[in-house]
């Protein structure tokens, strides 16, 4: 079974969408759209992209911890990982995206 897309609205009215390990844990989150079927279409864009390794932007924040985007063929940030202990744990966060993504059904919680 593969991962699951959990899509939301926000307090502020926008909507933004979690993808979800077949185990639960939170592995990629979306930034805030407009409406929901601009969220529907990052979600469908992260379903495309999640297999080509040249998208993901391996990073590390300022207090530093690593973690990684998720680019679109246009260079935009389509979805970003939490902040991991280790460069491992990253690498594995990024596989874990390329599992269970492309495969992912979409829970509507809106």
């Amino acid at each position: 079974m593969a991962g699951k897309f959990e899509l939301k609205t926000a307090k502020n009215g926008q909507f933004h969408f979690n993808l979800l390990a077949k185990n639960g844990q939170v592995i990629l989150q979306s930034e805030m759209y407009e409406s929901k079927a601009s969220a529907k279409n990052g979600i469908s864009s992260i379903q495309e992209n999640a297999a080509d390794d040249s998208r993901y932007v391996r990073m590390t924040s300022k207090s530093g911890k690593p973690y990684f985007v998720l680019k679109a063929a246009n260079h935009q940030v389509i979805g970003q990982s939490e902040q991991y202990e280790s460069e491992a744990g990253r690498d594995s966060g990024i596989e874990s995206v390329k599992k269970n993504a492309p495969d992912a059904t979409i829970v509507d919680l809106i």
